[in-house]
């Protein structure tokens, strides 16, 4: 269940990056990937490499999702930009 919530977590964030320019690398879609592992992972880390149960999870559970989806976005926001700019595209 804590899985769930750190995934639905990133979800919501992820709907935020309309708000952004598009140069994330895969686009809206890659943008998405990022976030849902980002979120994944994160979470993961916060909890000492375990996924809490259904009686362990809580709201503040979902929050712990918060900083991953935040860093799988930046990865993937500047990878694309750095592709781009290799590509020669203007930014």
């Amino acid at each position: 269940m804590g899985m769930l919530a750190w995934v639905m977590m990133g979800l919501a964030l992820w709907h935020f990056t309309i708000f952004l320019p598009d140069h994330f690398w895969g686009g809206i879609v890659g943008a998405f990937v990022g976030a849902l592992i980002g979120a994944i992972i994160g979470g993961i880390l916060i909890n000492g490499l375990a996924i809490p149960g259904q009686s362990e999870t809580h709201l503040l559970t979902a929050l712990e999702g918060v900083p991953g989806t935040l860093i799988g976005l930046a990865v993937v926001y500047f990878e694309g930009i750095r592709r781009e700019r290799l590509e020669g595209l203007p930014a």
